[in-house]
């Protein structure tokens, strides 16, 4: 039976954290993109104590950082034939509006453009491996309201704005790798993990934080919210659905704004530009 190669960012910790352990326990083959190496470090250790796959390898990337972007990207195709799955996980939102030192709005980085320029340096392994790609968006996505000109604005910066419009970002980025890549076997998911109890509010302050504390009991666990980005990583016969959102394990109609292929291929083109220098 031929070993399955996935590629996650963000498996440190929450939903990526407990995608990871039951990929192992499907016997994937991991590569782990982190930016705390020592942190996945002990990580990776768990994973092959309490699962018994010892095909755990760990890769330093830092989304808001292109430069190490470009790096992984290029260390993975030194060493891989192809990967059948990636799973972009990582994700956050801040407080504060603040720039990455490549230039942009860190939210937008993290959350979309970091992503963007993984797949793309990965796309040959990708195609290699008939690949599926999997964003993990929100439904916080429907309060996505995208204003392209003033993504690097701090005068009409919002914590919970940047955040809709990065999530939004991941369904358009979904469906334009489904139209652009699907001659190549490559099929392209995004998911809804459900409002899951993990540290994704560790650094907010404030009535953002209040709001998310009060919402703590009714949240599902990390192992929970993971289920929907599992199954996308395992279930067969789902290439019909490429393109879609997915919400407990199910597609679902993503918000009407989602469907628009203007602000789609404007969103491309304009990351494409963003990481022109990178993607080489």
């Amino acid at each position: 039976m031929a070993i399955t190669t996935t590629v996650i960012t963000g498996a440190t910790s929450g939903i990526g954290e407990a995608t990871a352990f039951a990929l192992a326990r499907k016997d994937h083959a991991l590569y782990l993109l982190v930016r705390n190496v020592q942190k996945s470090g002990e990580l990776k250790q768990r994973i092959s104590k309490e699962t018994g796959n010892k095909n755990v390898h760990i890769v330093y990337c830092d989304l808001t950082d292109l430069t190490t972007v470009a790096a992984a990207a290029d260390e993975l195709r030194s060493k891989l034939f192809n990967v059948q799955v990636l799973i972009n996980n990582a994700g956050g939102m801040f407080n504060h509006f603040a720039l990455t030192k490549d230039g942009f709005e860190t939210t937008f980085q993290l959350n979309h453009l970091g992503h963007f320029l993984l797949t793309k340096k990965l796309m040959p392994l990708l195609e290699k491996g008939q690949a599926r790609i999997i964003n993990v968006s929100s439904d916080l996505h429907r309060r996505g309201k995208p204003d392209f000109e003033s993504i690097n604005d701090p005068q009409k910066y919002s914590a919970m704005g940047a955040y809709g419009n990065s999530k939004l970002f991941n369904i358009y980025f979904t469906k334009s790798i489904a139209g652009r890549y699907a001659s190549k076997g490559i099929t392209s998911y995004a998911l809804h993990p459900g409002v899951v109890k993990t540290n994704f509010n560790s650094k907010l302050t404030g009535g953002l934080k209040l709001m998310f504390s009060l919402a703590t009991p009714f949240m599902i666990t990390a192992e929970k919210g993971a289920e929907t980005s599992v199954y996308l990583a395992t279930a067969p016969k789902l290439e019909p659905k490429s393109g879609s959102y997915f919400v407990r394990k199910k597609p679902v109609k993503p918000a009407g704004i989602a469907q628009d292929e203007t602000s789609r291929e404007r969103l491309w083109n304009l990351s494409e530009t963003m990481v022109a220098k990178f993607d080489v």
